[in-house]
C-alpha cells in the first residue's frame, strides 16, 4: 500500500502503532505511536488536513479500526484494506475458537509442546495453562519476563517461509499450534507447515469490526483514491 502511494506521488503518511523497536521502513513519511484515543486521532486528522484515511491495520486491531471510524465520522472518507481470512482445507486439523480465553481452554489438559504464534501482547493469558511448554516467536526480545514458567523465545521477523517453519516445528518438537486468523501471505507459512506435519491448530477467529467501506487489494484502494494503478496489486 505504501509503495503504491509513493509511486503515485501522493501526499501520504504511514502510521505505526510503535509496538516493535525497529519497524520496517516505508517509502512514505512515518509517524510512530498512539494518537490518544478517538479525540486525539480526530485532532491529528484536522491538524494535518488529512482528506482520506486507509485503515490497513492488522485484522485483530479492532480498537484502532473502531477509533478510525469514529474519528473520521461523516466528513473524512475512510476505507479498510482488509485481507481475507484463511480457510481450512480437508487436510487441516483446526479447532476454531472465538477469542484468546477460548484458545487457552481449547489446549489439552496433558502437558504438550505449543507453538504460541500470537505475538507478545496476549501471551500472558496462557499462564492459566502452565503445564505446557511454549514456543514463542517474537519480533523483539521482551523487556519484561513473560508470565509462562516454561517457555522458549525465538526472535525473528516475517515474512516466513514454509521450509523454515517446518524446520522450526521439528526442531522444537511442536505438537500444537495456536494462531490468529490474520490471513494474508506473510504469516501463512506456519499454517501450511502445520498441514504438512498433520499438527492440530487452535485458530482464533477475528474480532468484530465496525461497519465501514472495505476492499481486498491495493489496486482497489488506489481506484477509490482516484489514482488507479497499472499493476494489479
Amino acid at each position: 500500500m505504501a509503495r503504491a502511494l509513493a509511486d503515485a506521488g501522493l501526499d501520504a503518511v504511514f502510521s505505526y502503532a510503535g509496538r516493535t523497536a525497529d519497524p520496517v521502513g516505508q517509502p512514505l513519511p512515518q509517524r510512530i505511536g498512539g494518537f490518544g484515543g478517538v479525540e486525539g486521532l480526530r485532532a491529528y486528522l484536522m491538524r494535518e488536513k488529512i482528506t482520506h484515511v486507509v485503515d490497513a491495520t492488522h485484522p485483530f486491531a479492532a480498537q484502532m479500526s473502531s477509533h478510525a471510524v469514529e474519528a473520521t465520522g461523516s466528513d473524512i472518507p475512510l476505507i479498510a484494506l482488509q485481507r481475507l481470512p484463511w480457510q481450512a482445507t480437508p487436510q487441516d486439523r483446526w479447532t476454531t475458537v472465538a477469542d484468546m480465553a477460548a484458545a487457552v481452554d481449547a489446549l489439552p489438559d496433558a502437558a504438550t509442546r505449543v507453538f504460541l504464534a500470537i505475538g507478545r501482547q496476549h501471551v500472558d493469558a496462557f499462564a492459566r495453562a502452565p503445564q505446557h511448554h511454549y514456543l514463542l516467536r517474537l519480533v523483539d526480545q521482551p523487556v519484561t519476563a513473560v508470565a509462562l514458567p516454561n517457555a522458549e523465545i525465538v526472535i525473528s521477523r516475517g515474512p516466513f517461509r514454509v521450509e523454515d517453519d517446518l524446520e522450526l516445528m521439528r526442531q522444537y518438537g511442536v505438537q500444537t499450534i495456536v494462531a490468529k486468523n490474520s490471513g494474508g501471505v506473510g504469516a501463512r507459512a506456519k499454517i501450511d507447515a502445520a498441514r504438512m506435519l498433520r499438527l492440530p491448530v487452535i485458530m482464533i477467529d477475528r474480532p468484530a469490526l465496525p461497519d465501514r467501506a472495505t476492499c481486498e487489494t491495493v489496486a482497489e484502494v488506489m481506484e477509490w483514491l482516484g489514482h488507479p494503478t497499472l499493476r494489479g496489486v
